[in-house]
């Protein structure tokens, strides 16, 4: 068996050039369309996270230029091609889990059922603080966030080993990994739904791939992985850093 990690500098819907396998789980983190909000409620909007000291360079800006129109229809497209077709063996089946703000929560229900991923489970990850500080005094802030797991009509495999996994998770960063892009996801985190919605050996794509962190889980638990980062910058640290000590290529 042959595993294979691998990261292209590309944008996800020209994936048919590169002839990857259908993928067991597609695993993606996508923008959440806040535009120049993107900071506005974490402290880094200002210079030392102190609003005493005036704006920073980040004020008014979005993390990147692709989060202010993401086509969440093109997106699905990728998917539907891209995910293996449904066995006719129980257990089997694919599945995606898509990270997204919970305001997109509908949004994503809704286009999924148009490309017949006719079920969603929604997971709740817990965090011990907030980015949202500066709304302290103005609201109860958020300390959450939340993903989908989409399936078209057979349940997607499932390991439990023999214990219940509830529809929450805590946002454990354990590891000592670097941290490489504003919206990035532990590694830790991502290793937990890779090892209940695949077994050894299976792909997982990531189409929004931004630090590599998904292609590293993936590398530590012998899952083959591809994944797309159309940012040149985010392509180079990823590799430079978080994928430049695993293995790339791995027969088991």
């Amino acid at each position: 068996m042959n595993i294979k990690i691998e990261l292209y500098n590309d944008h996800f819907e020209n994936a048919k050039r590169y002839q990857i396998p259908r993928a067991q789980l597609i695993i993606a983190d996508i923008p959440y369309n806040i535009g120049i909000n993107a900071y506005g409620s974490r402290s880094d909007w200002y210079i030392g996270g102190d609003n005493k000291n005036g704006e920073s360079d980040k004020a008014g800006k979005s993390f990147f230029d692709t989060d202010n129109d993401f086509k969440i229809y093109n997106f699905f497209q990728f998917c539907t091609r891209l995910l293996r077709k449904e066995p006719k063996e129980k257990g089997k089946a694919p599945c995606m889990i898509i990270f997204c703000s919970w305001q997109q929560l509908n949004e994503i229900k809704n286009y999924a059922k148009q490309f017949g991923f006719n079920h969603a489970q929604p997971l709740f990850f817990i965090k011990n603080s907030s980015s949202q500080v500066l709304k302290a005094n103005m609201r109860i802030c958020g300390a959450t966030e939340v993903a989908l797991v989409l399936y078209r009509d057979k349940l997607p495999k499932f390991n439990n080993d023999g214990h219940m996994i509830l529809d929450w998770f805590k946002w454990d960063r354990g590891g000592n990994y670097p941290k490489i892009h504003p919206t990035q996801k532990p590694v830790s985190v991502l290793k937990r739904l890779i090892q209940i919605y695949t077994d050894v050996g299976d792909v997982v794509i990531d189409p929004v791939a931004g630090s590599g962190s998904t292609l590293r889980a993936c590398a530590e638990l012998n899952r083959s992985c591809y994944g797309f980062e159309i940012k040149k910058k985010y392509y180079n640290l990823a590799k430079e850093k978080m994928l430049s000590n695993v293995n790339l290529t791995l027969e088991i």
